[in-house]
C-alpha cells in the first residue's frame, strides 16, 4: 500500500467525471420516507456472523478547506459548485450557505475511534475495506439480478435475502420497492422487482418527460439529506430533492422493502441522514453502491479523516441491525486519489435489516 508520507504536492481534488457532470445537474439532493407492512407469515431465515464494534469522536472542520495531516498541504475534499441555483432546481441553496445564514452546526454521527489508536490512512482504508467486503449474515435462498445465468456470476452486483418469502408477491402482500439511480443503470433490479410482484417506484431526475410504462412509478425527484424548504410542496410533483421520509410519506408507504441507491457520492450524507432521523427502521434491505474516488458532496476532512467518517457511517448500519449479505467491486482503484493494492473504487452492498421484519 502506497505510503501516507508520498503525497508531495498536489493540486485540489476533483471528482470523477461522471460526478461532475451530476454536480452539474444536480448539486442539491433530498431524501425521501415511508413504507407499507409486509406480510406477518413473511419471515426471513439467516445466520448473522458477530461483528466488532468502538466509538470515539473528532472535530469536523467547518469550511470543508483543511491541513492535510499527512502532506503538509492543504486539500479541499468538497467540490466547489459554483452557482447556488440548479437549472431544474430552482430555489435550492446548498447545505453550506444555508447553515451560514442560520449560524447552525449540523449533527454528525459519533466517529469511530482511529483504526490504529492514531491517524493512519493506511491503517482507515484496511478496516474500512475489510468491514465492506466482509459478509456478516448468510440467507438460503437469494435474488439476485438475473436467473437465467449462473448464480454465482449473477450475483456479482447485488443479492436479496428472500427466505421466508412467496414470490412473486401478490396484492395485499405486495412488497414495496425504490430504485434510486441515473443513467437507467438500475434496469436489472427494476425488471427483478417487477418480476417479484413488487409495487415499484423509480426515481431518476435525468428522465423527466419519460412516461411511466406499465407497473413501473417513475418520479423525477431525488434524494437529500436535509429538511424541506420554506414552501415546499408535499408532493412529488417536481424535481426538487426530499429526504426519504418525506418520499416514503408523499407516497403513503411505511416502510420500503427493497431499496436500491446509487447516488453518486451523495451516498454519505444521506445515510448519515438515515441514521439521525430513523428512516433506517423503515427500510427492510438495501443496496448501496458506494464511491471511494473522492470524498462525496459535503464531506471535508483529510484523508483520514474522511475514510473514518464513512466507516463510522457505515457502522451505523451495524447498530441498527443491518447485515451484510454481500459485496461485490465496482470499476477503478483509487481511494481518495490514492492508488491501492487490493481495493476498488466502487462497491456495491446488499444489506438486510434483521430488526426489519413485521
Amino acid at each position: 500500500m502506497q505510503k501516507e508520507t508520498e503525497h508531495g504536492n498536489r493540486s485540489q481534488p476533483q471528482p470523477p467525471p461522471a460526478v461532475r457532470l451530476f454536480i452539474k445537474l444536480l448539486v442539491g439532493l433530498k431524501v425521501p420516507g415511508a413504507r407499507r407492512a409486509g406480510s406477518s407469515e413473511d419471515g426471513f431465515g439467516f445466520t448473522i456472523i458477530s461483528i466488532p464494534s468502538g466509538r470515539g469522536d473528532i472535530s469536523p472542520d467547518k469550511s470543508g478547506r483543511i491541513w492535510d495531516a499527512e502532506s503538509g498541504g492543504p486539500e479541499l475534499w468538497e467540490e466547489e459548485v459554483g452557482p447556488r441555483t440548479v437549472p431544474g432546481l430552482a430555489g435550492y441553496q446548498d447545505e453550506n450557505e444555508m447553515t451560514t445564514q442560520r449560524g447552525g452546526i449540523r449533527r454528525q454521527v459519533q466517529l469511530q475511534p482511529w483504526a490504529a489508536r492514531q491517524p493512519s490512512f493506511t491503517a482507515e482504508v484496511e478496516r474500512f475495506i475489510s468491514f465492506i467486503t466482509t459478509p456478516q449474515i448468510n440467507c438460503s435462498r437469494t435474488l439476485v439480478p438475473d436467473e437465467s445465468r449462473d448464480e454465482k456470476a449473477a450475483a456479482d452486483l447485488w443479492a436479496l435475502c428472500v427466505e421466508g418469502w412467496t414470490l412473486p408477491m401478490i396484492d395485499l402482500q405486495s412488497c414495496v420497492s425504490y430504485s434510486f439511480s441515473m443513467g437507467q443503470k438500475d434496469e436489472a433490479f427494476v425488471k427483478r422487482m417487477l418480476q417479484a410482484g413488487c409495487e415499484v417506484h423509480q426515481f431518476d431526475p435525468g428522465r423527466k418527460q419519460l412516461p411511466s410504462p406499465g407497473p413501473v412509478q417513475r418520479h423525477h425527484t431525488w434524494l437529500d439529506w436535509r429538511g424541506p424548504r420554506t414552501g415546499q410542496k408535499t408532493g412529488l410533483g417536481d424535481a426538487t430533492p426530499r429526504k426519504l421520509s418525506a418520499i416514503m410519506d408523499a407516497l403513503g408507504h411505511s416502510e420500503v422493502h427493497f431499496i436500491n441507491a446509487d447516488l453518486e457520492s451523495a451516498e454519505w450524507r444521506v445515510l448519515e441522514s438515515w441514521v439521525l432521523d430513523g428512516t433506517l427502521r423503515r427500510i427492510q434491505q438495501l443496496v448501496l453502491t458506494v464511491h471511494l474516488q473522492w470524498a462525496g458532496f459535503e464531506v471535508g476532512g483529510n484523508s483520514m479523516e474522511v475514510v473514518r467518517f464513512w466507516y463510522s457511517v457505515i457502522r451505523e448500519l451495524h447498530s441498527a441491525g443491518f447485515r451484510l449479505l454481500h459485496s461485490s467491486e465496482g470499476p477503478g482503484q483509487t481511494v481518495l486519489r490514492h492508488s491501492l493494492p487490493n481495493t476498488r473504487s466502487t462497491y456495491t452492498l446488499s444489506w438486510v435489516n434483521t430488526r426489519g421484519r413485521h
